[in-house]
């Protein structure tokens, strides 16, 4: 059985209410596959992007627990070989540059 006092700790401690509320909402291209995928090493989202066979990751660092963009950021990988990042509430420019990358991909 899962420690649920872990589990609560962790919500309270990466402030999931707030962020449920501060998270803006995506509109994904329709050709885009998206996968939701558990977050890690203090990302508070994280999902990945295919289209063909072509495929974006993509977190939402709130805390600059992986970087240091000083409020919270999206990070794309890849975009031009490198990461690229945006403010949380970018959500066009986010979608820009996770079809920037995907392009870039597929014309490998």
């Amino acid at each position: 059985m899962k420690d649920y006092n872990i589990i609560s700790a962790y919500h309270q401690e990466m402030e999931s209410d707030k962020w449920f509320r501060e998270i803006p909402y995506l509109r994904f291209h329709p050709s885009w596959k998206v996968k939701i995928t558990p977050p890690f090493a203090g990302a508070v989202i994280r999902f990945r992007v295919l289209k063909g066979n072509a495929e974006a990751s993509v977190y939402l660092d709130c805390y600059d627990q992986l970087g240091c963009y000083g409020s919270p950021y999206w990070e794309i990988y890849p975009v031009d070989g490198d990461v690229w990042r945006c403010p949380m509430n970018d959500t066009k420019e986010l979608m820009e540059k996770i079809n920037q990358s995907l392009s870039e991909q597929y014309e490998l």
